[in-house]
């Protein structure tokens, strides 16, 4: 599913081939999405395209006195593309602009979203999100105060939108480890400073995957046609592997050799779940051990990220 920074990278990417333009014509060949297209949507002609921004991993494309609001879902995506451009399979919706080029809609899995949208921050899907985590209103202080009294894990709870908006299950995992918090901890029991700590690297985390344009998904194609990527502490993915890192240096063909402590094509290792560990100089320990425990060295490195 695409993530904020997937969002961010599409938004980025067609922003400059709408804004300023006119959105002469809707075409809607399916309306059967997540939720139902509004039939009034494939009325609109002859409105401004006045900017296009991002809430949350929903795209607002500001038409003046309303709003369409763009969600991917699980598999869509947003190309700009020439008018005359053949159609492929589940294209759904064209976005006609003056250029001569369409904004075009794709969606295999019919779980993304165009929706019509007269006051976009009061609809009920996004009045009631967190904070952007690239805003200033976002910080330490404001994890600490929302954590108060709060036995889910610090992973759930800065995962939850309510709490912060577009920190994936990768990003908050990334983000953890950076800050030096083990993911299972009760997010009540977190001190202000590691909060503080945890807000600059979410924010460190997903502006390197913006600027990297996004996790690399298998249906997720960035508005120019080429795929995004975000690896976590320089590792790549590897389709053998149920945990999914093998360092850059190797073939992503080669099998992962699992064992307890998941030994991959690079040498590198790191048992499942890591953490960070004070006394290891690469940060890691097993995360039911006790932080302080020297992490057991070997001939090997660990690796550059918890595998798990």
């Amino acid at each position: 599913m695409p993530e904020l920074p997937e969002v961010e990278t599409t938004r980025r990417g067609i922003e400059p081939h709408v804004a300023g333009r006119t959105l002469t014509a809707v075409t809607v060949r399916e309306p059967r999405l997540r939720w139902p297209v509004d039939a009034r949507v494939a009325e609109l002609r002859d409105k401004r395209i006045v900017g296009l921004r991002r809430r949350a991993k929903y795209l607002l494309m500001d038409l003046g006195d309303l709003n369409l609001g763009i969600h991917l879902g699980m598999s869509g995506t947003l190309r700009v593309v020439p008018a005359e451009t053949p159609l492929r399979k589940h294209d759904h919706i064209d976005l006609h602009l003056d250029s001569g080029r369409l904004l075009r809609f794709n969606d295999p899995r019919r779980f993304g979203a165009l929706l019509y949208l007269t006051d976009a921050l009061t609809h009920p899907l996004l009045a009631n999100l967190g904070p952007e985590p690239l805003d200033q209103d976002f910080s330490g202080g404001w994890l600490y105060r929302r954590s108060r009294g709060r036995r889910v894990s610090v992973k759930s709870f800065i995962m939850d939108n309510a709490t912060v908006v577009g920190v994936g299950n990768i990003y908050a995992q990334e983000s953890l480890f950076l800050a030096g918090i083990h993911p299972s901890r009760p997010a009540g029991r977190i001190s202000e400073a590691r909060y503080q700590r945890l807000a600059l690297a979410i924010r460190s985390v997903l502006a390197k995957a913006i600027e990297a344009g996004g996790t690399t998904l298998r249906d997720f194609t960035s508005a120019d046609g080429q795929p995004g990527y975000f690896a976590p502490a320089e590792a790549t993915s590897c389709a053998h592997c149920p945990a999914g890192y093998i360092d850059h240096d190797s073939d992503p063909a080669t099998p992962c050799n699992s064992t307890d402590l998941h030994l991959c094509p690079a040498g590198s290792y790191a048992t499942a779940g890591s953490t960070e560990c004070v006394d290891c100089a690469r940060g890691y320990a097993d995360l039911d051990s006790d932080p302080s425990t020297p992490c057991v060295q070997s001939a090997r490195s660990p690796c550059d990220m918890p595998h798990g």
